[in-house]
Parts: structure tokens; sequence; C-alpha cells
């Protein structure tokens, strides 16, 4: 019969035994250095100079001292002198030191934290992931780097999303209060869509990219043409307003028919033109000029033009165009002129168009 017991080595009370209370005292020892394992370092080789009662730890590889030869073993203070406790497979320990717990696998303490997590069905990082949601995190930042080519990696990093068939959606959704503000990604299709929202349920796309020929549009991009159809008067030494009473497109209804205007949506750098055909009243000796005007008092730099040949009716004309920056609200108008003699600005011919650039 063995003297001590198999997993921990708690010595028997033998029979007859002397002083019995001895042997006891000893099992009572290693138990109370064993049981809930806890250790406050374990990369020490020697022992500390003024331990306390009842420390352990984890003798580090190439023990010296009063440790020599109990290198991954437990050293126990007790009763004022280091008592070994060799480690057997399984014994679990908890180092304070690192907030670690490490097992021992019969040649080394190793991590508990595993290597690899396959096929799992929740994962909560920070918060509790649901049937939803079986992937969640709460936290303030997230990190994904390259592994190094030092490393053995390639130095590339490539985040991969995958959906099924080009009717799915695929993407990125950035709420506020959880209520989706914008949308990134290939929605419905495989088209390439930046969408925003204001309630999480009417979206407006801001950006599409036409994945077979890599053509961008922007579908709510504010852009206009308005012409007239019919001859606007003008007399002589007077700039007029050139009435506009038709659109060819006015996206987002930026253009104003009833005012004869564009009108900014948004700040924002906006580029203009304007075609002005002339059309003869009695004399060709007429010289028209043209321009576009800010809140229908303020020229816009640059846009000035003027003819000052002979006119031809129906043939001579004024190109103008220029870029300005908006704020939302501002009014942009065409403006005609005539000096020497009066004329019209024709039907058809006369037109204003003009759209946001940035």
């Amino acid at each position: 019969m063995s003297d001590a017991t198999t997993h921990l080595l708690l010595p028997y009370i033998l029979a007859a035994q002397a002083q019995k209370h001895v042997t006891h005292n000893e099992a009572l020892r290693l138990l109370d250095g064993l049981v809930q394992l806890s250790v406050l370092d374990r990369d020490l080789t020697a022992p500390p100079g003024s331990p306390s009662d009842g420390d352990r730890y984890m003798v580090a590889s190439g023990a010296t001292g009063d440790w020599a030869g109990w290198d991954l073993n437990v050293a126990l203070w007790t009763d004022g002198a280091w008592l070994r406790l060799p480690p057997r497979t399984g014994w679990r320990a908890w180092v304070e030191d690192e907030g670690q717990l490490l097992v021992y696998d019969g040649a080394g303490w190793i991590g508990t934290t595993p290597d690899a997590l396959q096929n799992m069905a929740l994962l909560g990082v920070g918060t509790t992931a649901d049937a939803a949601n079986p992937f969640s995190a709460k936290l303030n930042a997230a990190l994904w780097t390259a592994k190094t080519v030092v490393e053995g990696g390639t130095g590339d990093l490539f985040y991969t999303m995958n959906k099924e068939a080009a009717g799915d959606d695929l993407g990125l959704t950035l709420q506020t209060g959880f209520v989706t503000k914008a949308l990134v990604g290939l929605f419905g299709s495989d088209r390439f869509r930046l969408a925003v929202s204001a309630d999480g349920s009417t979206f407006f796309d801001g950006l599409s990219v036409d994945n077979a020929t890599g053509i961008v549009d922007q579908p709510w991009l504010p852009r206009f043409k308005a012409y007239t159809n019919y001859d606007n008067y003008v007399g002589v030494g007077t700039w007029t307003k050139i009435g506009l009473n038709n659109t060819d497109y006015n996206d987002q209804g930026a253009f104003d028919a009833a005012n004869n205007h564009f009108v900014a949506p948004v700040d924002g750098t906006y580029l203009f033109g304007a075609t002005l055909m002339y059309k003869v009243n009695a004399s060709t000796t007429a010289r028209m000029r043209g321009r576009l005007v800010l809140n229908g008092t303020t020229e816009i730099r640059g846009s000035l033009g003027e003819i000052s040949a002979t006119h031809v009716s129906l043939a001579t004309a004024i190109w103008l165009q220029t870029m300005v920056p908006l704020t939302a609200g501002d009014t942009v108008e065409l403006q005609g002129y005539f000096r020497v003699a009066d004329g019209y600005f024709a039907a058809d011919h006369t037109s204003f168009w003009g759209c946001k650039v940035g």
C-alpha cells in the first residue's frame, strides 16, 4: 500500500503511526498550497528576498538557489521554508501578475486561450451575441493590420465580404442611435452604391457605379437645363431677366421656372452656362450682352459676355460659362441687355444650364 495519495501525493496516516498530527498537518499544508492554485509570478529563477507565508511561485527554467532543480514546479513558502510542489498533467494555475490562466500539459505550462476557434455559433466581445447578430462587439476601437513579410506574411491585407447572388444585399450599414443613416455596398444588384437616409426607411443614392463599365452616376446631383419657348423682348440700356419657362431636365427641382432662376439646394461649388441667341426687332445694329446674376443683384465674376459685330438674326449668339460657390438658398438667373438698338432673345435657342460640381 502506498504511503501517499495518487494525484496530490498527500501523505497517509499509517497504522500504529506515532505523532499522527505531523502527517495530518503535512497533508493539510499541501492541500492549502494546491487547492485553487494561484501563483504570484512565473518569471523568477531565484526565490524573492522577503516572501510572505503562503506565497506561491511558478519557478522559471534555469532555477537557482533554494529553487535549483525546481524548473516549472510550484514553490510554496510555508512555515519559514520553501516547499516544492511538482505539477501533474491537467493542473491549472492562475498567474496573478499577468491575469492569465495556465494549464500543465505534462511538459510545460501553456495558456488556456485556444489557438483556433472553429464553427462557433455565437461570439460576443464586450456584449451579448444573439441569433440576429451571431458576432457582436461593443468597443471604441478596432484594428486590422497586415501580417508583415518578416512575420511570414505578404504585407497585404484584404477584408472580403461575399453574397450568394447578384440580387442579394452586401454592404455596411451606418447608424445613429440604431437608425440607419447610410448604406455602402452592393444592394439588390452588383452596382456599387452609397445611399443616405434621414429616417432609416427612405434612401437616396448619392453615388452609384456601374460594375460593368465603371461609369459613375450621381442620381441626386443638382442639375438642370432650362430654355424659353417664346421670344424675350429686351429694350435698350436695361439688364433684363430672361424668362425660361421650360426645362429639359431639372434634377431635385433646383430650377424654379415660375421665377426664372436656379435655387441652390445645398452649399457647394456650381458650374453654370448659357446660350443667348439674337433675334432682330427693327435693326441689326443692336449690341447684345449677357451675364449671370447672384441673388438678383450681383453680377457673377467671369460671366459677362458681349457681341460687338453686326448681328445676324437667329445666327448671332453669346455663350457664357463660369463656376461659383453658392450657399443653400442662393439664386442664379440669366440676364440680357441691348445697347444701340433693341431686340429679342430667341425662343428655343436661348437656354441656361448648371450643376453642382463640388
